[in-house]
Order: C-alpha cells, then structure tokens, then sequence
C-alpha cells in the first residue's frame, strides 16, 4: 500500500476496513489493506461469484472471481451460503442479480433448484416466464415456490384490502333518510347538527338525519381488473392476482380478471385462487390494449356502480385512437377508470407518456401505486372520490 493510501487508513477502525474490503472486492485496487478470513473469506466468495465479473489484472481476477459456470450443485451450494450469510432481503436481491448477470435462468428449471431458493414476488415472475417450457418434474416445485409467496402477499394484504373497501361501501351507502332508529349514525348525526345546540336544555336538536341505507346483500359494485401481461408487468401480475382474488371473496363486489398480450384471456373463473391465475398467465409478448377493454367493455353491467382498473405500461401494440375513444366512451357512461402504470414497490416504471398524457386529458388518472396503497385506492374509488387527487396525497412524486 502507498504512503498516501496508509495515511487514509492509518487510525480507522478494523471494523470499518472490514466493511470496506467486503464492499469493494479485494485486490490491489480496494485501498484497505484488509485481509479476510473464515466466515469474512466465505461471504466475500459469495458475493464475488456474481459481482466480480472485471477489473484488475488477470491473475487477480483469476484469484478471486468465484463465478457459477452452469453447475446446479454449484449453484444449490452458492444459494446455501448466501442465505447463512445475509438476511432474506439481501438474498432476494443477489438471487435476481444472478439471475441477470450470470444467465442462470435455465437452472431454475431444476426442482433441487426451486427448493433451494428464496421466494419472492420477482422470482415468481420469471418462473412464469417460463412456465411454458418448465418440466414437468420442475412445475410442482413451481407451484410450491409460488403458493408460498402468493399465501404471504395474502397474510400481508387480505385483511387491509377488506377492511378498507368494507368501510368504503358502507359509508357509501349513508342516507339522510334511515328508516329505524338503529340505522341512524348518532356521532355524524350530532356533529351535523351542533349548530342547533340548546344550552338551557343541554341538548342537541337534530334538524336532519345520517345514517345508514339498509346493509344489501346484493352486488354493490362491479371490479373489473385488466392486466398486461407483457414480461416487465410481471410483479404488477402476481399482485394483481392476490388483490383480484381478495376481491372476489367479497359477497358487496362483483369481480372479474382479464389478463392480455396480444390476445385476452378471462381468468376471473380461476380467482379462488390465485396460484391457478398466475400459472393462467403467458409473461412476455406483444400488447392489444384496445382488445383488452374491448372485452372488458362487455363484462360491465352497470356502468355508474362499476370500477374498471387497467394495470399497464401503456405501449399500444393495436389501434390507439380506438383505446382512447373506448376508455371516452366508458367514462362517459359513469364507469369510474384507474390507469396503473404499475402495481408494485418497484418505483417509477417505463411507460409511454403521450398516451398517459392523453387519458389525463380525458379525467382518467394513471400512476404507480404500492400494494400497500391499493387497498386505500379501492376505498377512494368505491367512495368516487377524486382518483387523481387521493394519488397526489398518498404517493410518492
């Protein structure tokens, strides 16, 4: 190490040098002068064998790049260690670099493969992606893999989803005429009505009333989701499956999936569950957005109580004028539409601005949403409120 390079070190902690050399990868490059030994060692060959794909000279890279080469047992190996040295959300990460970075999509086709990975939402989307050319002794192991995520994004979502859009149709259905005394909403009621306060009587007398309609137990709103299933929507799809089918356990909704490429598919008879609709799914593809709401136009039966949610990144492969005029002609038969441009954690996605720009000019939203939002999403939709206004509040810019 150079004088200057000791001057820079010289006085930091052995524990920051540590983090460092881990950090940059070793070699004469790194700075640290830090040497690595058991467990330390073991992690810095685990992230080498994806990170470690250039820089130094030769004999140095030869030293210390791991690599995966195209050896399942090899691999099987790398995601043991990984998932002893790093917590699930690191693995998760490491795993999808891998993926990328070493073209390591044909092994997850093996099923010792598929047991030993750590599931998440972007795994089960490349196992969809590869549904079609899975072999039969890798789809059970698919499916486990898949089940597990799904029965997680159902514990985390299925109760908020419910609770949400329950509150939202029952405040929905408030009237200024309740026909029994049971139905009326007493704290509304007194709150509307303060103005009309008797001091000498300590009391308050309503001059209206608010309550509640009498609780339906009949369809109250219609849901349509409509879903691209183009390959860089697919964490948007297997979301969307759980909250469609969240959705259509609701007795108040009536709800209805429509997945598309280039040609549209009815997934809605699968929604009892939502590992039948991801594996109903085709990743990747063209787009015929104007097909879709073709379709989906006809599953409306009520327009003024219905919600039609497209889940897409708006790059038209059909006929563009013919889509913008569809969603006009919904809007104006009192569907209340939501563009998402994405439904995931994933941040800003790619998406094709002039037809977003187009739909906003005709009242029709589109954005990104979180999953942890959608459920608060449906609850402002089902209450009609301002769609474009709820997003500017609740997320992100």
């Amino acid at each position: 190490m150079s004088a200057e390079l000791e001057g820079q070190t010289a006085g930091v902690p052995d524990e920051r040098l540590r983090r460092w050399r881990l950090v940059l990868g070793g070699g004469p490059a790194d700075g640290t002068g830090c040497g690595l030994d058991g467990m330390d060692a073991r992690m810095d060959a685990a992230l080498a064998a994806v990170y470690d794909q250039g820089g130094g000279d030769d004999a140095d890279r030869d030293r210390r790049q791991g690599g995966l080469g195209a050896s399942a047992p090899r691999v099987a190996r790398w995601l043991g260690d990984i998932r002893t040295y790093f917590p699930s959300t690191v693995v998760q990460v490491m795993q999808r670099d891998a993926i990328e970075k070493l073209n390591l999509t044909r092994l997850l086709l093996e099923p010792e493969m598929l047991e030993a990975v750590e599931p998440d939402v972007h795994l089960v989307g490349t196992l969809l992606a590869l549904n079609k050319v899975m072999p039969d002794q890798a789809r059970e192991s698919a499916r486990a893999l898949v089940r597990r995520v799904v029965e997680e994004l159902e514990r985390r979502l299925a109760q908020k989803t419910r609770a949400a859009v329950s509150g939202a149709l029952d405040r929905s259905a408030r009237t200024h005429r309740p026909k029994r005394v049971a139905d009326i909403d007493w704290d509304r009621t007194i709150r509307a009505n303060l103005k009309n306060y008797l001091p000498d009587r300590n009391t308050v007398v309503p001059s209206r009333l608010i309550g509640y309609a009498r609780r339906q137990r009949s369809v109250q709103r219609e849901v349509v989701l409509c879903i691209d299933q183009s390959g860089s929507m697919a964490a948007s799809v297997v979301y969307s499956s759980v909250f469609g089918a969240v959705l259509a356990s609701m007795r108040s909704l009536r709800t209805s999936l429509v997945v598309f490429d280039t040609a549209v598919v009815d997934l809605t008879e699968q929604l009892h569950d939502p590992v039948e609709v991801l594996f109903g799914t085709q990743l990747g593809g063209g787009t015929d957005i104007n097909r879709a709401i073709a379709y989906c136009q006809g599953l409306v039966t009520r327009p003024t109580d219905s919600i039609f949610i497209l889940i897409s990144d708006l790059y038209e492969g059909g006929v563009r004028q013919e889509m913008l005029r569809r969603v006009a002609a919904m809007t104006q038969a009192g569907v209340q539409v939501i563009v998402l441009l994405a439904l995931s954690d994933e941040g800003a996605p790619f998406y094709d601005h002039e037809n977003a720009a187009a739909l906003a000019a005709m009242g029709v939203p589109a954005f990104a949403c979180t999953p942890d939002a959608f459920p608060d999403l449906m609850a402002a939709a089902i209450e009609r409120r301002d769609i474009a206004q709820w997003a500017e509040r609740h997320l992100p810019g």
